[in-house]
């Protein structure tokens, strides 16, 4: 049986942050405390978010930076900010700060004494109702966080990526505005682009699909694959395209979740130092050419990708992230080629792995990692 549920009020559109204040007044706050979480200084100088003290919110600002956030990280942020006790969280940034940002919802009203205690949290995933509610605020345009009710957070002293999931953890809102993601770096912008991408092919693929994750999926695939070239070029409208095509393919995959591409991508993020929209869009092609035997109708996919194959779709890759000035080879990132068998093992992550609609194991997984380590890759015609 086909189900979908996505309970996220979405505003999405050039200024549509200015919203934030109407939204919290909407939620009806007892004591108008409010977490604001940002991944710059820069930002909390923008009026949008200087006028919530003046709207009468007690604001507590506080600017994370790091990328791929650990669970050392998520904890000391928890210390930091808990006894401010913040009704609301509004979390500015890309996918790493949209992910602490609501974590730490889930974190308030317990009592974690360490590091360790949060850890363990997260395994027996016994974080209970969550104690604040959240609003998402993405500057980048490609995780699609702001509308999914889990968080990754990375644990590389136990080689580990974990899950921050919970369905109640929904955000209140999510603010898409593609001015804020206009400032992006190409490479970082289309990384970016391509992550969400790869959320929309999983999405349609899954062992959990459904209907309207599917129209979602194709939907947002034409979206960001037909304004790749604008994109690269810094065009306002190509940036407008893909904060919609990120917002769809969040929306699609917020209700199948991803499969075999972001199970691998984790430890080639967390261990080689690869961007993570760069590392599962390069295994977009090879994973495709895998469950292309368990897709009743892979038309409607290629189609919305523009190619006519997995193979043209690997090369088609390979020339975007070249294009943008980024590698499109494992060793070119400069992996080495022994670590592959143990990167293998490690790309085995519960929940996604066996999301798949075709069974991967190791040896499975070592072979798709060949075929990207060295793989020589034609730029792809204007338009790819």
């Amino acid at each position: 049986m086909n189900r979908y549920y996505n309970p996220v009020q979405t505003v999405e559109g050039p200024g549509c942050a200015g919203e934030l204040a109407a939204l919290l007044r909407e939620m009806a706050l007892e004591e108008g405390r409010v977490l604001l979480l940002v991944w710059n200084e820069d930002v909390l100088k923008l009026p949008t978010f200087m006028e919530l003290a003046d709207a009468g919110f007690m604001v507590c600002s506080l600017v994370f930076r790091a990328s791929n956030p650990t669970v050392e990280q998520l904890f000391e942020t928890y210390q930091a900010t808990r006894d401010f006790v913040p009704e609301v969280v509004v979390a500015v940034g890309g996918g790493s700060i949209l992910d602490v940002g609501k974590s730490l919802c889930c974190l308030y009203g317990t009592d974690l004494p360490d590091a360790d205690s949060l850890r363990r949290l997260i395994e027996e995933k016994s974080y209970g109702h969550p104690a604040a509610r959240w609003i998402g605020v993405p500057t980048t345009a490609g995780t699609g966080s702001e509308v999914t009710c889990w968080a990754t957070i990375w644990d590389p002293e136990r080689d580990a990526k974990r899950s921050v999931e919970c369905r109640e953890n929904y955000a209140f809102a999510a603010l898409v505005d593609p001015e804020l993601a206009a400032g992006m770096p190409v490479t970082l912008a289309v990384s970016s682009a391509l992550d969400a991408a790869a959320h929309a092919v999983e999405s349609y693929w899954a062992k959990g699909t459904n209907a309207v994750s599917r129209g979602l999926a194709l939907e947002a695939i034409r979206t960001i694959m037909g304004h790749m070239d604008g994109l690269l070029a810094g065009t306002m409208e190509a940036h407008e395209a893909m904060a919609r095509g990120s917002m769809l393919a969040g929306l699609a995959f917020s209700n199948t979740k991803t499969t075999a591409c972001h199970s691998i991508s984790y430890p080639l993020t967390m261990h080689c130092g690869i961007p993570h929209g760069a590392a599962v869009s390069m295994l977009l092609g090879p994973v495709f050419q895998l469950n292309a035997q368990a897709l009743a109708r892979p038309e409607p996919l290629l189609d919305a990708l523009g190619v006519s194959s997995p193979k043209e779709l690997a090369e088609k890759v390979c020339g975007i992230l070249r294009r943008s000035g980024q590698p499109a080879t494992l060793k070119e990132w400069g992996t080495q080629r022994e670590e592959l068998p143990r990167l293998a093992r490690l790309g085995m992550t519960k929940g996604r792995a066996d999301n798949n609609p075709v069974p991967i194991e190791p040896a499975t997984i070592l072979s798709i990692l060949e075929q990207i380590y060295d793989s020589s890759c034609k730029l792809t015609r204007k338009g790819a």
